[in-house]
């Protein structure tokens, strides 16, 4: 079994903030995430299938098509978005990097899973003190 990860970043908004608490309460849990106005981050994606290497050609999967299938099927979508109002896939849930990697991995298991690879991983970097890693 071999692994390909592939790297892409994008930027984008979101705020923390439960409805059902005070202002005092999202402060006190969310911190600055809570900020009425927003903040951002410059995120860095790392998506990774397995598979073994096709006879011919050698790739487990192609790294210029997976790159372009996660610009096409995510970063465009999450790329200088606000998370809370412009992501469809983001609609409803808390824009926690948790739940944003459940979405992302989300939006791309269905074109993944064939021709022999699977979606192994998605990492996703918030800051460089905070990620998370979903497999499914």
């Amino acid at each position: 079994m071999i692994y390909l990860t592939r790297v892409e970043h994008f930027n984008a908004a979101h705020k923390l903030c439960n409805p059902n608490w005070s202002v005092e309460k999202n402060n006190e849990v969310f911190g600055k995430c809570a900020n009425e106005n927003w903040h951002g981050h410059n995120y860095e994606l790392h998506v990774t299938i397995k598979g073994e290497p096709h006879p011919e050609t050698g790739f487990v999967y192609n790294a210029k098509a997976l790159g372009d299938l996660i610009k096409n099927a995510v970063v465009e979508k999450l790329d200088h978005r606000n998370l809370n109002l412009d992501v469809d896939f983001m609609k409803g849930k808390f824009t926690s990097a948790e739940n944003l990697a459940i979405g992302i991995w989300n939006e791309l298991k269905p074109y993944l899973d064939k021709d022999g690879a699977t979606l192994h991983c998605v990492k996703l970097i918030e800051t460089r003190n905070i990620f998370v890693e979903y497999f499914g």
